[in-house]
C-alpha cells in the first residue's frame, strides 16, 4: 500500500496521513523529516542536500528523489508508506515514477483531500497559536476557554503570519499553479482517488478506508 496525499495548504493531508499510517502500522515520510534526519545523521545525501539548503535553494528532484528512495528502501517500509509532502510538481512526479518504474514498483493510490479555498482561507485564519509554549486553538472548533488567552501558560494567542488570509492566498496560487496538475497526472494513470475534505475530520479518514479496503 504505496500512497501519496495530495491536497492544498491546510486542507488537513498531514493529519489525514499520520491516521493512515497509525491504522495501517506503515510509515508516514514526509519530505521534510527525512532531509532533517539525513543532515542530522551527517550521510552523504544529507549533507548533499545541506549544501542547496544552506544557500537557500531548492533541493533538485533528483536528489530529492534519491533521498525518499533510500528511506522507503529501509524495513519498515516493506508493507508500504503514505508520502506527505512530496511530489508537489509535475517533474517531481515524473522523476519518481521512473525511479519507482525501474525498481519495479509503483504508486497505489493518490488521494486528494478536496476542500475548496475559501473554506481553506475561513480554516487558518481561524488559527490561533501561543508563541510561549507552543500551544495551538481555533476559534471554531477549539477555542480557548477565555478569548485570546492560552489554556496552558496564560500567555497571548496571535495570528500567525503564515495564517493570514493574504499568505494564505499566496500559498494557495502557488499550489494550483503547481501542485494541482498532479490530479490530473495521477488521474491519468488510475490511481486517484479524491476525498471530501470539508466534512468532519473522522468522516474524510472514514472515507479514505473504505477506499483503501476496496468499499469504493
Amino acid at each position: 500500500m504505496k500512497i501519496i496525499m495530495l491536497g492544498a495548504p491546510g486542507a488537513g493531508k498531514g493529519t489525514q496521513a499520520k491516521m493512515i499510517a497509525e491504522k495501517y502500522g506503515v510509515p508516514h515520510v514526509s519530505t521534510g523529516d527525512i532531509f532533517r534526519a539525513n543532515i542530522k545523521d551527517g550521510t552523504q545525501l544529507g549533507m548533499e542536500a545541506k549544501k542547496y539548503m544552506d544557500q537557500g535553494l531548492l533541493v533538485p528532484d533528483e536528489l530529492t528523489v534519491k533521498i525518499l528512495l533510500d528511506r522507503v528502501a529501509k524495513e519498515d517500509c516493506k508493507r508500504g508508506y503514505v508520502l506527505d509532502g512530496f511530489p508537489r510538481t509535475i517533474p517531481q512526479a515524473e522523476v519518481l515514477d521512473k525511479a519507482l518504474t525501474e525498481l519495479g514498483d509503483k504508486i497505489d493510490y493518490a488521494i486528494d483531500v478536496d476542500v475548496p479555498d475559501e473554506n481553506i482561507v475561513r480554516r487558518m485564519g481561524g488559527r490561533r497559536a501561543c508563541l510561549s509554549c507552543g500551544a495551538t486553538y481555533h476559534i471554531e472548533h477549539i477555542p480557548p476557554k477565555a478569548e485570546g488567552i492560552c489554556d496552558a501558560c496564560g500567555k497571548e494567542l496571535v495570528l500567525r503570519d503564515d495564517d493570514k488570509p493574504e499568505t494564505v492566498q499566496n500559498r494557495l496560487s502557488v499550489y494550483h499553479e503547481q501542485t494541482q496538475p498532479l490530479i490530473d497526472f495521477y488521474g491519468a494513470k488510475g490511481v486517484l482517488k479524491t476525498v471530501d475534505g470539508t466534512k468532519d475530520m473522522k468522516d474524510v479518514f472514514g472515507a479514505i478506508v473504505d477506499i483503501l479496503e476496496g468499499a469504493v
